[in-house]
């Protein structure tokens, strides 16, 4: 009989995890978070979407782009990897990332950082040929504004976009690369010290580097939230194999230095999500008082 429980007890838990794992892989959830700053005026709303790796929210991801419309943003950031890339060659399925982008970009200012999926299709041309550039030209004949180790200021405002493009090697598996003096200005130049600083960096982990650079705000991805989350507690794993990582998701500060991190709105090699859905973020900056 104590055997007999104990199997129903396991079929059920399989069969939550099943049910868990499939609600988090095939819906999204909005997350809002608000922020002060002197150094603007008025008030000032952003969207940030990072890691879709090909997932569609109904045709031509019309459910994210309907979600979107009713947040109404100033402008949409993007912390890359919309698509998935492959060193085997395999077919990329960039479609729903273009397509998402392309039809936001109709609407809204739409600011680009490269993801290191993005990245590796860059640097794979043996494999994937001139793709990235291709990807990248029809894209900005659709309105995107992509910014590689570049920066662009927000017309009639005081705030400053820029998108980090890192190399390879600060996306090592299981250890971290140490971040060199330096490297980030002589990557991206000065920060604003004037201007609200927007940094779009894909990789959260050297949010202290990015901090003391001068980014008012980071945002990022590529955690993925853990992938599996304990409820109430912390994400499990990321995607370089480091265990509870410290910056999984949600809002980061340090010294008045804001880094909002996205759980990422897909999937790849580990084809899960529990008790980590996908989800999309809304970032309200507004005048300090």
């Amino acid at each position: 009989m104590i055997f007999f429980y104990c199997a129903v007890a396991v079929i059920l838990f399989i069969i939550i995890c099943v049910v868990v794992i499939y609600h988090d892989t095939h819906n999204f959830v909005v997350r809002n978070y608000e922020l002060e700053s002197d150094k603007i005026k008025g008030a000032h709303t952003f969207v940030l979407i990072s890691d879709l790796h090909g997932y569609s929210f109904g045709k031509n991801n019309e459910k994210l782009v309907d979600a979107i419309d009713d947040i109404k943003p100033d402008a949409v950031l993007c912390a890359g990897d919309l698509f998935t890339a492959e060193k085997n060659n395999k077919p990329i399925k960039y479609e729903p990332g273009f397509e998402l982008a392309r039809n936001l970009a109709k609407k809204y200012p739409f600011y680009y950082a490269n993801g290191n999926h993005e990245y590796r299709l860059k640097i794979w041309t043996s494999a994937y040929g001139n793709f990235y550039d291709r990807y990248k030209s029809r894209l900005k004949k659709a309105g995107v504004t992509f910014l590689e180790n570049e920066s662009v200021k927000i017309e009639d405002s005081n705030i400053r976009i820029t998108g980090l493009d890192l190399n390879m090697d600060y996306y090592r598996k299981m250890v971290k690369r140490k971040m060199e003096p330096g490297f980030l200005k002589r990557t991206l130049g000065d920060s604003s010290k004037k201007e609200f600083q927007i940094l779009i960096a894909h990789n959260p982990q050297y949010f202290d580097e990015y901090a003391n650079w001068g980014a008012d705000l980071t945002v990022s991805g590529h955690v993925h939230g853990g992938i599996v989350r304990i409820p109430g507690f912390k994400g499990v794993i990321s995607p370089s194999i480091a265990l509870f990582p410290k910056y999984d998701g949600g809002h980061f500060e340090k010294d008045n230095k804001h880094l909002i991190l996205s759980r990422g709105l897909g999937t790849h090699t580990i084809q899960v999500r529990m008790f980590n859905p996908c989800e999309i973020d809304v970032i309200r900056i507004y005048e300090a008082k």
